[in-house]
């Protein structure tokens, strides 16, 4: 049996959206909004670039989000006409690889600095 009083608490923090869990409205918007999202990107994407997303979302799911948030973009501001295809999705993604490098170095890239006028294995003392 639950306590009248614990159960008015609870009632009153789902009201308020406060508190640990979200409650089942909020859910179902996040799920409906999910779905929507997934729908528009099957009708956006062929078979093949579908998959390679999907194959994306494996070793990076933050890319994968980040792609879809541009292709969905670039639909609702209709540049993409028609159905993108695995070469335009891999031109896509070069064309992020691109910006993203001159924005910021290479993650694990070495550079040598070289001194000028210092000594040499070749200088004799």
């Amino acid at each position: 049996m639950e306590d009248p009083e614990l159960a008015a608490i609870r009632a009153a923090r789902g009201a308020q959206g406060g508190g640990g869990t979200p409650s089942g409205e909020d859910q179902a918007k996040q799920e409906a909004q999910e779905q929507m999202r997934r729908d528009m990107l099957a009708t956006v994407l062929d078979s093949a670039a579908r998959e390679r997303l999907a194959r994306i979302a494996l070793v990076s799911p933050d890319r994968a989000q980040q792609i879809e948030a541009i292709l969905l973009r670039m639909v609702q501001t209709g540049q993409l006409r028609g159905r993108v295809s695995e070469e335009q999705l891999i031109g896509l993604l070069d064309q992020i690889d691109g910006a993203q490098s001159k924005s910021a170095p290479k993650k694990g890239a070495i550079v040598f600095h070289h001194r000028k006028g210092g000594f040499d294995d070749d200088d004799d003392f």
